[in-house]
């Protein structure tokens, strides 16, 4: 069996939050958007469906333990969530957390100007606070 690894540009595009049962979590490194991205920890995958019927479950699961954690951080107006994979083919789910009067409201994310990087203290802030939510260790692994 293949072991999983994870996208290059998703690595690169991504700050680890922590690990659940089947996904990493990673947080984008886009300041403007706050905006998990959801990986299942499996080899090969491209699309849900690739998933055995427990696992589809369990990232059901996830998505709404990822969206209820985004949430109740930034308070936001509206959750968007989608598996796209048109340029990364490497099954994950983005989940983002949008608001009236964000850089690209109320249109899509992708494609909107130029990504900003957060400020370390502030990403760091931001991943301890999704880290409680979502109810994992204070210093939880990197995903």
């Amino acid at each position: 069996m293949t072991p999983f690894v994870l996208d290059p540009r998703l690595a690169a595009d991504t700050l680890p939050v922590g690990l659940l049962g089947l996904c990493a979590v990673r947080l984008m490194s886009d300041a403007r958007f706050p905006w998990l991205m959801l990986v299942p920890q499996r080899p090969d995958l491209t699309e849900i469906l690739d998933l055995d019927e427990e696992e589809r479950v369990l990232l059901m699961r996830e998505i709404a333990a990822a969206s209820s954690a985004l949430r109740a951080v930034t308070v936001c107006d509206k959750l968007n969530v989608g598996a796209l994979g048109n340029l990364v083919p490497q099954l994950h789910v983005h989940v983002i957390a949008r608001f009236q009067g964000d850089a690209a409201w109320p249109g899509p994310v992708w494609g909107q100007g130029v990504p900003l990087p957060y400020e370390e203290d502030v990403a760091g802030m931001l991943i301890r606070r999704l880290r409680d939510a979502l109810g994992m260790a204070p210093s939880g692994p990197g995903a």
